[in-house]
């Protein structure tokens, strides 16, 4: 239980330090961010939305209880993730630093199972 409980709180630790930089640029629409959304055909106003968006879901992770709100947040961040994926794969094409999404997607799902683990347990 012990070790279950420590992974868990890995995981959410990795998830953080993926999503909440990206978010926070996000909300603060940087340059480098405006010229990604640019790049990939984007509006520019859909950076604030979704820098809340994440850091919502971010923090939604954090909380104790609220089980279903954190069902919606890995939902969401998975979906983001996934469509950041895409959306770079389909643009540029594959590049070896699109790497580090696939470490991202993976450490949600991988937070996520061990989440409900956790759960089961009691």
């Amino acid at each position: 239980m012990k070790n279950l409980n420590i992974y868990y709180w890995i995981s959410i630790g990795l998830i953080l330090f993926f999503l909440v930089p990206g978010s926070i640029m996000n909300i603060m629409k940087s340059p480098d961010w405006v010229e990604v959304f640019t790049q990939l055909g984007y509006p520019e106003y859909l950076l604030p939305f979704l820098g809340v968006a994440k850091l919502s879901g971010c923090i939604a992770l954090v909380l104790p209880k609220f089980n279903r709100l954190k069902e919606w947040a890995y939902a969401g961040l998975f979906f983001d993730l996934i469509g950041a994926t895409y959306s770079g794969l389909m643009v540029g094409g594959f590049e070896p630093a699109m790497l580090i999404m696939f470490v991202a997607i993976a450490t949600v799902l991988i937070s996520y199972w061990l989440w409900h683990k956790k759960l089961a347990q009691g």
